[in-house]
C-alpha cells in the first residue's frame, strides 16, 4: 500500500523556477530565493517592503499600478515584459505575471512571479521612465494609437517618444526597434 505523502507548499514556494511572492496592497508579505536573488537583496530584506523597490522609479511604479489595475479586473491576472532595478541600482528587462486573489481588488492580495530577461534582452540604451513606457507596450506589438489611449497621451506625443527610441536605438524602422528592444539584433 503507497502512503500518500503531503505536499510542502512551502518548499514548491521556496524552490520555483522562477522568482515568485506573495503581495497583499502592493506590499511584499512573502517570496523565495529566486525572487530575492534576482533583484539582489535577501529574503528578508524584501518582506514587508513596497514593489516600489523593484521600480525604476516611483513614478513607474505608480503608472504600472494604475495601468494594470482595470485589465485585472476584467480578466483577474497579468503579464507583461517592462525594465525593472535591481538593488545595485542595474535595470532589466523582466517578465512579470501576477494573479489577484480578490477579483474586487486586485492588488489586495495577489500572487506574482518575476522571469529575469536579461541573458537575451539586455537594457542598451540611457532610458527615461516614460520611454521605458513605451518600449514595454511596444514589445508587446501595441501600435502608438493604443499606447496613446493606454496611457492617457496623445499619439502625436507617443510618436515623439518612439522616435527618440529609434534614435537612441540606432533603428531606421519600429520593426528594427521592436527586435532591438527585444534582443534579437545587437
Amino acid at each position: 500500500m503507497n502512503v500518500v505523502q503531503p505536499i510542502d507548499f512551502e518548499s514548491i514556494f521556496q524552490h520555483a523556477p522562477v522568482g515568485m511572492c506573495v503581495s497583499q496592497n502592493r506590499i511584499i508579505q512573502a517570496c523565495n530565493n529566486d525572487l530575492a536573488k534576482m533583484f539582489g537583496y535577501q529574503n528578508d530584506e524584501l518582506l514587508g517592503q513596497s514593489f516600489l523597490v523593484l521600480y525604476p522609479s516611483p513614478d513607474e511604479f505608480e503608472r504600472t499600478g494604475a495601468r494594470i489595475t482595470p485589465i485585472m479586473n476584467a480578466r483577474g491576472y497579468y503579464s507583461d515584459e517592462r525594465i525593472m532595478k535591481r538593488a545595485n541600482q542595474e535595470l532589466f528587462w523582466c517578465h512579470v505575471s501576477g494573479r489577484g486573489l480578490n477579483k474586487d481588488n486586485p492588488h489586495a492580495a495577489g500572487i506574482w512571479t518575476f522571469e529575469d530577461l536579461s541573458a537575451k534582452r539586455p537594457v542598451t540604451a540611457e532610458l527615461t521612465p516614460r520611454e521605458r513606457e513605451i518600449a514595454a507596450l511596444l514589445v508587446e506589438g501595441k501600435t502608438s494609437k493604443l499606447i496613446a489611449r493606454q496611457i492617457d497621451l496623445s499619439p502625436r506625443t507617443v510618436e515623439m517618444h518612439r522616435a527618440k527610441l529609434m534614435r537612441k536605438f540606432n533603428s531606421a524602422t519600429s520593426s528594427e526597434l521592436v527586435h532591438k528592444l527585444l534582443g534579437i539584433m545587437r
